[in-house]
């Protein structure tokens, strides 16, 4: 049992390095559109406890600064970076899903302008393979959604709304200035869901 265990064990430690260096690989490209370029991610597979799942450590360790030594992602990166590192990868990892749908819960939080924007091109695209659902409160990111929700804590319940284009407008000018919102700041509403809708 101990031989066939450490045969299983050691073919699944060749696996798990195989994937980490396609895994490196491909948030190397997913990265760099999230001004990320310089980061350098790298998934480490070491010896560790034996157990149901092999006998390996496995972690995901980043140097966010050209020369430093990679360091454990919770400790390297700021909250910004992690957030971006953490979308990268669930990025990485839908294009090999089969999962009918992605649910992210402020994918673009510690974010804002241009990288925003990105963030949510990105998810634009990850909708083509699969239906993302994201929480937001980025304007950025919401005009980039192919539908746009509402949701208003009331009380003990929860209301959920669709928003028309009109309502869409309203509602990306109140992310946009809170509760100042003024004909510019609608117009601002305006040209960021007109974008979106050329881009693609």
């Amino acid at each position: 049992a101990d031989e066939a265990y450490a045969d299983a064990a050691d073919a699944l430690t060749a696996m798990r390095r195989a994937g980490a260096t396609r895994l490196d690989q491909a948030m190397a490209r997913e990265l760099a559109p999230l001004k990320m370029e310089r980061a350098l991610f790298r998934t480490t597979v070491e010896p560790g406890d034996a157990g149901p799942e092999g006998h390996d450590a496995v972690a995901f360790t980043v140097a966010t600064s050209p020369g430093a030594p990679p360091g454990q992602l919770n400790k390297i990166a700021s909250g910004g970076e992690q957030t971006r590192i953490n979308l990268a990868i669930q990025i990485v990892a839908a294009q090999r899903s089969e999962l009918p749908c992605l649910i992210l819960d402020e994918a673009d939080v510690g974010v804002g302008g241009t990288t925003a924007d990105t963030v949510g091109r990105i998810l634009r695209e990850l909708a083509e393979r699969t239906q993302v659902i994201c929480v937001t409160h980025a304007p950025q990111v919401a005009a980039r959604s192919h539908n746009h929700m509402c949701v208003i804590k009331n009380g003990a319940h929860t209301d959920i709304t669709a928003l028309s284009k009109d309502e869409r407008i309203e509602e990306l000018a109140r992310m946009l200035a809170g509760a100042d919102v003024t004909s510019k700041t609608r117009d601002y509403a305006k040209t960021l869901l007109s974008e979106a809708s050329t881009a693609h």
